[in-house]
């Protein structure tokens, strides 16, 4: 098929590390494995910057987060950018969102012509941090230590409920796809927002992992962490409220019980491709906008550049995928590339995609060599008062912030990243090299004024929208067409009937 549809499904908060899929000893990600087994699994793989919103528009936008001011997490994601459903849409393509993106600002679609749920977090600009005030707690939306000691069992959460909308959603949009007699291809993004803190799960998922079995993280020597790893500690207060080793292995249960949730709603959206007849024209991609410390180096949640909260699994799946794993270093910047390769056969949108910073991988995904290894990745939120660069080539890694000495690892003797190479004498002429390809990059101190000035422009608007809260929001509210569900005066019920039944499909295993 040289069109095939696209199910793009993402996690949120989900490093893969902790995953069967990418070898922990612990969690259980079956239906991911069953996807990998068969498909391509990418073994280096990052997001452009690790929080939700700027992970999310840079992946969508295919460009980097000072090309398109995607600073923080009330950033707008401006209208004006080309996503990857704007170009499949072009292409011909049905566009179709379920679940959680994070837009933040007035246009909640960006090129999906379809968006079947509204998001779980706000579309305003409540969230902007102030780097005029850069040591200043936002308690109101900070992290904290709270999502340790709320970790548990519980029936439902307002996560769980909002997953389970996207999940039905998703499988009721793949029937309707399978059966509404429109020909042609489809996108289909489901983003979930589990395994997200705050680690509560429902207790079938939280009864698959024992306390005993939960793996911890290594103790923590504050004496040797960089500066940014203190700043995000004492940001999310665990240098003085802290956390327990109890609290520790709660949370880590309940993560790895969400990513098994997760993992089983991804195996149901496969089963229904297959129940459907669409499983042999459609790639299925599964990622996550950016991962989770889990108690690493004393730090929870994101917001650095160390592996366990940078690197994003991705895993793909269906016709014309290859059965591979691919070492080289890549990003979410090479997705919109990537999928609208896969999704158009190497079609003319590359005559309307301009200024795209990534690559396509679909040729790795396919079979072929790539000599390219290598990421960018920027970071300008909270917890920091200057914009932050980091670049992976190989097995080196290199990281910048004005205010902080140099970071460099050498992840394939040190994947924990717990020795800094930058000033060893053996390592200079790298870290040298690197500090000039910065310099070249990234004019920080002009990218420091740009967000400074968003900044303060997000904060007066907001002080006046909160005036009129609920009157004008942004929020999406998603299309109910309920004058024309399941059967009407107006429609004939045999005909309602015979329109809404699926048949079994021949090609169900």
């Amino acid at each position: 098929m040289s069109r095939p549809n696209i199910l793009l499904v993402m996690a949120d908060q989900l490093a893969p590390h902790f995953t069967s899929t990418y070898g922990h000893p612990v969690v259980s990600t079956p239906h991911l494995d069953a996807l990998a087994a068969r498909g391509t699994r990418f073994d280096a793989m990052y997001c452009h910057s690790p929080l939700c919103a700027p992970a999310r528009f840079t992946m969508l936008a295919g460009r980097s987060v000072s090309a398109i001011g995607a600073w923080d997490n009330a950033a707008e994601f401006p209208a004006s950018a080309p996503t990857i459903a704007h170009h499949l849409q072009a292409a011909g393509h049905r566009t179709i969102l379920t679940g959680k993106m994070h837009f933040v600002g007035p246009d909640q679609m960006h090129g999906f012509e379809e968006r079947l749920t509204t998001d779980i977090y706000p579309a305003d600009f409540a969230w902007t941090p102030d780097w005029d005030a850069p040591r200043e707690r936002f308690d109101k939306w900070f992290h904290n230590m709270d999502p340790l000691r709320e970790a548990g069992p519980a029936v439902t959460t307002h996560q769980i409920d909002y997953d389970e909308e996207v999940g039905y959603t998703a499988r009721r949009k793949l029937h309707d796809l399978a059966r509404d007699g429109d020909e042609r291809p489809f996108l289909l993004v489901a983003s979930f927002i589990n395994p997200h803190d705050p680690y509560v799960a429902r207790p079938e998922w939280w009864d698959r992992y024992d306390d005993d079995a939960i793996d911890l993280p290594d103790p923590v020597d504050e004496s040797a962490l960089d500066a940014h790893s203190l700043r995000v500690r004492a940001g999310i207060q665990a240098d003085t409220v802290g956390f327990t080793e109890g609290q520790t292995r709660a949370a880590r249960r309940g993560y790895y019980a969400n990513t098994s949730y997760v993992d089983d709603w991804l195996g149901r959206l496969v089963a229904t491709l297959e129940e459907t007849g669409l499983a042999d024209d459609t790639v299925v991609m599964v990622t996550a906008d950016h991962g989770d410390h889990l108690g690493d180096r004393g730090l929870w949640y994101k917001m650095t550049f160390y592996e366990r909260s940078l690197r994003v699994p991705l895993v793909m799946a269906g016709p014309g995928v290859a059965n591979r794993t691919v070492p080289n270093v890549a990003s979410h910047l090479d997705i919109l590339p990537t999928v609208l390769d896969a999704a158009t056969d190497g079609g003319p949108w590359r005559e309307q995609a301009h200024d795209l910073e990534g690559r396509s991988l679909w040729p790795l995904a396919s079979g072929d060599d790539d000599e390219i290894s290598e990421a960018t990745a920027e970071y300008a939120a909270e917890m920091t008062s200057h914009p932050m660069f980091m670049i992976r080539r190989d097995n080196l890694k290199y990281i910048h912030c004005d205010t902080d000495p140099p970071l460099l690892y050498d992840l394939d003797v040190d994947p924990l990243e717990r020795t800094n190479l930058a000033a060893h004498e053996d390592h200079s002429h790298a870290a040298a090299a690197f500090a000039e390809e910065v310099a070249a990059r990234w004019d920080s101190d002009a990218i420091r004024e740009r967000v400074l000035a968003s900044q303060r422009a997000r904060h007066t608007v907001h002080r006046a929208m909160d005036h009129t809260a609920g009157l004008h929001s942004w929020d999406h509210l998603p299309a109910n067409d309920v004058a024309n569900h399941y059967v009407r005066n107006h429609q004939d019920v045999v005909e309602a009937s015979l329109r809404s039944r699926l048949e079994v499909s021949r090609k169900r295993p």
